[in-house]
Parts: C-alpha cells; sequence; structure tokens
C-alpha cells in the first residue's frame, strides 16, 4: 500500500506534466496562478486513496484526480468572486489580481478541461463515473446558492447549515473517493460506503474551517482571519451562538448583523468575545469530532484487509488537526 505522502508525490508530479500555457494568455494565466498557489490537495489525493484502497495501483486513477482538482479550483475562483473575497491561500484571488470576468471565464475553461480528464482511461466506467460527477456537480452548485440565500436570512438553523456544508464542501470529498473506488473495482456497496466516509469526513472539515476563520492563526490558515464575521456569514459559530446566547447577547449579535457601517476590527473583536463568553469553539469541535467518528465507523465497515484503511486513516487524522 502507498503512503499518503507517495500518493501527493505521485500526484504532484502528474499535476507539474499537464500543460496549460496555451493562447489567450488572459484566459490561461489565472488558469495556471490559482494551480499554483498550491493548497492541501485534499480532493485528488482522496481520489488516489479510494482506488489504492481497492486495487493497490491508486495511479490509475490521475485523471480523475485532476478532474477533481480542476472542478475544485473551478468553484473556488466562482465562489470568491461571489463571496468578495481578497485572498485564498495567502495571495491575491484571482479576480483580485485579474478582474471578476477573466475570473469567471478562466473558471468556466478549467471546468472544461475537468470533463476532459474525468474521462481519460475510464474504460467501461465512463457512465458511472459521470453519473457520479453530474450529481456532484450540480449538489455543489445548489449549496453555494443555500449558503448565498443564508446571506438574507437573520436566523438560519443548525440543520439547514449542516445541508448546506454537505452539498457545498461535503459530497465533492466523498465524490473523489468514491470515483476513485470504481477506477479501483470496489464492490458497489463498498464505494457508496466509501462515500459516506468522505462525505461525513467532509462536513467535519468544513466545521474545523469554520473554526479556523476566527480561531486560527493567520499566517498558517491563508486566509483573512475574521472574514466570515466581517462578512455576516452564517457559519456554524454564529448560529450557535446565537441559539445558545442570552438575550443581551443576541440582542449585540444582531445589533452588529444590521450595521452597515462599521470598523472591522472592532466587529471582529466584539463578536469574539461573545464566542468565548458562549464556549462556541468547545460547542463545534465536539459537533466536528462526532462527524469524524461516525466517517470511522463506516470505514470500519468496508471489507477489506485494516491495511488497507491505513492510509485514510492516517489521512483523516491529518485533516483533524490541521491549522490551515
Amino acid at each position: 500500500m502507498k503512503s499518503v505522502i507517495e500518493l501527493q508525490e505521485i500526484f504532484n508530479n502528474y499535476l507539474a506534466e499537464q500543460s496549460f500555457e496555451k493562447q489567450p494568455k488572459e484566459l490561461y494565466e489565472p488558469f495556471n496562478y490559482i494551480l499554483s498557489l498550491g493548497g492541501k490537495r485534499m480532493r485528488p489525493i482522496m481520489v488516489l486513496l479510494g482506488c489504492e484502497m481497492f486495487s493497490n495501483k491508486g495511479e490509475t486513477a490521475l485523471s480523475q484526480a485532476i478532474a477533481i482538482e480542476l472542478f475544485h479550483n473551478f468553484s473556488l475562483i466562482h465562489d470568491d468572486i461571489m463571496d468578495n473575497a481578497p485572498m485564498r491561500r495567502g495571495k491575491p484571488t484571482v479576480h483580485e489580481k485579474y478582474n471578476k470576468n477573466v475570473g469567471i471565464l478562466s473558471g468556466d475553461v478549467m471546468l472544461i478541461y475537468a470533463y476532459e480528464y474525468l474521462l481519460c482511461n475510464s474504460g467501461v466506467k465512463t457512465e458511472q463515473l459521470v453519473q457520479l460527477f453530474n450529481k456532484t456537480a450540480i449538489e455543489v452548485c445548489e449549496g453555494q446558492q443555500l449558503d448565498m440565500n443564508f446571506e438574507n436570512e437573520m436566523y438560519v438553523s443548525v440543520n439547514d447549515y449542516l445541508k448546506m456544508i454537505e452539498l457545498k464542501t461535503a459530497v465533492l470529498l466523498g465524490s473523489a473517493l468514491k470515483m476513485g473506488s470504481i477506477i479501483g473495482g470496489a464492490k458497489e456497496q463498498d464505494a457508496q460506503k466509501i462515500y459516506e466516509v468522505g462525505r461525513l469526513l467532509g462536513i467535519a472539515f468544513q466545521l474545523q474551517d469554520d473554526l479556523l476563520d476566527s480561531f486560527g492563526d493567520v499566517k498558517k490558515f491563508g486566509k483573512q482571519l475574521g472574514g466570515d464575521i466581517i462578512q455576516n456569514k452564517k457559519t456554524i459559530l454564529l448560529i450557535e451562538a446565537i441559539e445558545n446566547a442570552s438575550t443581551e447577547q443576541r440582542n449585540q449579535l444582531i445589533t452588529w448583523l444590521e450595521k452597515k457601517n462599521f470598523d472591522p476590527k472592532e466587529k471582529v473583536n466584539s463578536i469574539m468575545d461573545l464566542y468565548y463568553q458562549l464556549n462556541i469553539q468547545d460547542i463545534v469541535e465536539k459537533k466536528m469530532l462526532k462527524y469524524y467518528n461516525e466517517a470511522l465507523t463506516n470505514l470500519d465497515e468496508i471489507d477489506i484487509p485494516e491495511i488497507n484503511k491505513s492510509g485514510l486513516r492516517r489521512f483523516a487524522e491529518l485533516l483533524l488537526v490541521r491549522e490551515s
């Protein structure tokens, strides 16, 4: 069995071999720029891990791993435009470095290339892979729309929020693992079980991402700290704070949410004070661990040798303790 580090090296080498240096450069330069920012490459590694678990030949799914990475970066470019985000992975976002129109078009061509890689070396599994990819792409768009809807709603329930992050973030992780398992020859019941592992890990991952936005180290996190607070994003932290707050604390939160003109630093500090008073970090960490443990329970139920699961177990641990 190849380790996560070995699979990362295999993927990064393969990605480096791909050429997107084409004309017009105004279209492809932003495409290459966002790929050059790196990132955790979590999703493509999960494709390779899924394949490795069932075949010991994770590299067989390299084309599909590229497809997942391109789709993810396409969604980041468009999400950053919609969120007016200034930074991504510690660098200016595509629309900030270039402009919004360039970002939209570069994202579009990246999505088309994702389909091209998806179909490479897919053999008799083409229909299965396309159906999975299309279902996931639709769900990611649905999740993004829910996220935008929440911007105009004062109150969002915990369950509604969890459904949104399941669609926007978690299904892509589930799809990555399942896609790799399909290439690796997994039985349908095992492929679906591995999808559940990824989906549950994805929810835990996003809950931790919410925590890092407010409680992380800006130098390690790579994005604007407190950005969710400034933008009134309905994260699990804010939702839990509203649900657990006293009347006075809730009124303070609502006052900040309704303010049109404010000092960003003052707003972040004031809401963070309320988060500390309400012990929000502990509440969200417990919820995150619940999904993480459910993911591992599903992994236990997959009928393959334990050694074949070791890479994914280690990868799941790394997701839980990450700082960015």
